[in-house]
């Protein structure tokens, strides 16, 4: 089942229960993706590109609950974390920054890397392997410490 049909059905089950939560999460989904299936892809809409939307909606989202919440304005983070919750239901399974770090650790000492030169090739590779099974925020600051 792909994302779009996924995301129909969890539309309808929150109408149904009258989850306004949810249902501005869903919507949202459901907006971006058809923006970016009608912005020049021409139909080549992978299951790749579907996580990286999803991680951007999630990232758009804890961005603005971190600011609403530096703000004290909690009442405006709730939502915001609320829809997380929400998104991340569609995403895979997140690793653990112990098992990021076990991997970042294969990656640098298959290729050979050292020092702060290698980060830019490490994340390359650490993206292509880690996508949407890890933040990129995370994968950054790893990679950053085990290449110091």
């Amino acid at each position: 089942m792909s994302l779009q049909a996924k995301i129909t059905e969890a539309l309808k089950t929150a109408m149904k229960a009258k989850d306004t939560v949810a249902l501005e999460a869903l919507r949202a989904i459901k907006s971006e993706i058809l923006l970016a299936q009608t912005s020049g892809s021409e139909g080549n809409f992978t299951e790749e590109d579907e996580i990286k939307l999803l991680q951007k909606l999630v990232k758009q989202r804890k961005d603005s609950a971190a600011i609403y919440t530096e703000q004290g304005r909690s009442d405006l983070a709730e939502p915001e974390l609320a829809q997380i919750t929400v998104i991340e239901q569609f995403l895979p399974k997140q690793l653990s920054e112990q098992e990021v770090e076990i991997i970042v650790k294969n990656i640098i000492t298959e290729g050979g890397f050292a020092g702060m030169a290698a980060m830019g090739q490490v994340m390359g590779i650490a993206s292509k392997v880690l996508a949407g099974q890890a933040d990129g925020k995370t994968v950054s600051t790893i990679v950053k410490k085990l290449l110091a």
